[in-house]
């Protein structure tokens, strides 16, 4: 395998033909968001029936990600579009107010007026502007303009330092869940989660929606509210993955936070087996530009470099000019940031305890094919634990997920360093061991006389734990 770090790609407007959808995914998708803050429940049901047959067309696995909007803090609409605030001017925010005006316009979160007092700093459209509350009134929240600018219909706000009440999962995103699961989609990303209940009430949301379909999709926490901070070691617990969402993040702690809140969060979800998504304007030049900047280089460098199982693309891919270029200087910028790794991973292992024998067996397959050098790590699982596991730790191996579960080839398509291929089910260990060698020779990956590890479940054939491993030369069966 070329690249150990995955690419989330959000698809839309720009990308939802055929050919340029089949030109991301051969450049190098390995999941496809699909952003539900925009278009309706057919739209998205349809993009995922084109996604699944395209990729099936290119012979790659790629997973579906549901992106949940949440709650929408928004302010409403203006008579005329938009207005200029300036300096120092008074500005009411009034949940009442139908239509705005230069005075006053209206919330689409009509409860904000009871999260704020006087003092408190309310960012809008990503920070660009600034208001200071004076005092709060029945339905109205009178401000003065601390940053003014242009504000136009349906920007978002933020309070500085977070607090808002407003609940993770709204009826719209319930509803959402249900489309999402109509489709099997591999991964739900729920937005503003503040705690751990957030997270348990969306996956038993997902797997009750899921159960007519035999699907349970895994659950991403987008860490975008400051009061999750402190709590994401229970986020983490309750999710299978978190997404560093960089936008609404670091408009309520603070640009200068985030580059050491990101270093920390993925070094965390390592620690805890879980994945980890670097996002928000990774490549954002490239909306307009048929290059990225040498500042998004070294974004997505770093992202990669800090152990980030994938980076992801937003209005780049979904409505920007340069979709397909955009995947292909990602792909090159991880490809290159890879290469400059110094892999430790006998240090990974010093104060590991192991609890499970999966867990042992996977963490003992890595440790030998580090120092034997071999080619390709081979992992056969069902529910893709094993490789999970493997993934966690930096190594110069690639990893392979052997399965006949179509759900787990989907699945693995976001761990780093690893890739799923399909192998029927025997009961006869020399038929299956035969058959791994055949196929990595088949995809090229190995040649005759490489050495290769495999770990599986005995009895072989049957699901079950991880509990046996090999190291094989190739040519042997």
């Amino acid at each position: 395998m070329s690249r150990a770090t995955k690419i989330v790609a959000t698809i839309g407007p720009a990308s939802s033909d055929r050919e340029t959808l089949t030109r991301m995914i051969q450049a190098g998708v390995n999941v496809v968001r699909l952003n539900f803050s925009h278009g309706v429940a057919q739209d998205h049901i349809d993009r995922a029936v084109l996604v699944r047959e395209v990729a099936e067309a290119c012979g790659s696995q790629v997973a579906i990600m549901a992106d949940l909007q949440g709650p929408k803090i928004r302010v409403g609409k203006f008579e005329n579009g938009k207005i200029e605030l300036v300096k120092g001017a008074h500005f009411i925010l009034d949940a009442a107010c139908e239509l705005g005006n230069q005075d006053r316009v209206g919330l689409d979160y009509k409860a904000l007026p009871r999260d704020l007092h006087a003092e408190d700093v309310l960012l809008l459209n990503d920070g660009l502007i600034v208001l200071v509350v004076e005092r709060v009134q029945g339905s109205e929240i009178h401000t003065i303009v601390r940053i003014g600018g242009e504000l136009s219909n349906n920007k978002g706000i933020n309070r500085q330092g977070g607090g808002l009440s407003a609940p993770a999962l709204t009826a719209k995103d319930m509803e959402d869940i249900k489309t999402a699961m109509s489709f099997q989609a591999d991964y739900v990303a729920v937005s503003f989660p503040k705690n751990a209940t957030d997270m348990e009430m969306a996956r038993q949301l997902g797997n009750v929606a899921g159960e007519p379909f035999g699907h349970r999709p895994l659950m991403i926490a987008k860490i975008e509210r400051a009061e999750a901070i402190p709590l994401l070691q229970e986020i983490l617990d309750a999710s299978d993955g978190i997404m560093v969402a960089r936008g609404d993040l670091a408009v309520e702690v603070g640009n200068a936070a985030v580059p050491g809140l990101q270093k920390r969060m993925i070094k965390m979800a390592r620690a805890s087996n879980k994945l980890a998504i670097t996002a928000t304007q990774m490549m954002e030049s490239m909306i307009f530009n048929a290059v990225p900047t040498r500042a998004e280089v070294s974004d997505v460098a770093n992202a990669v470099l800090d152990g980030t199982d994938a980076v992801m693309t937003s209005a780049e891919t979904a409505s920007g000019k340069y979709p397909v270029e955009t995947i292909e200087a990602m792909s090159a910028i991880c490809y290159e940031a890879e290469k400059s790794e110094d892999y430790k991973l006998d240090a990974d292992f010093l104060n590991l305890t192991f609890t499970r024998i999966d867990q042992s067996i996977a963490y003992g397959a890595l440790f030998t094919a580090h120092h034997l050098r071999v080619k390709a790590i081979a992992a056969l699982t069902e529910s893709g634990s094993t490789a999970l596991w493997m993934s966690r730790h930096s190594i110069d191996v690639p990893i392979f997920a052997i399965t006949p579960n179509v759900l787990t080839r989907r699945k693995v398509a976001l761990y780093r360093n690893v890739r799923a291929f399909e192998l029927a089910q025997s009961t006869n260990l020399e038929v299956v061991l035969k058959g791994v060698q055949d196929l990595l020779l088949r995809q090229g990956v190995v040649q005759k006389g490489d050495l290769i590890v495999v770990t599986w479940g005995e009895p072989i054939g049957q699901v079950g734990g991880t509990n046996a491993m090999k190291i094989l030369r190739v040519g042997e069966y």
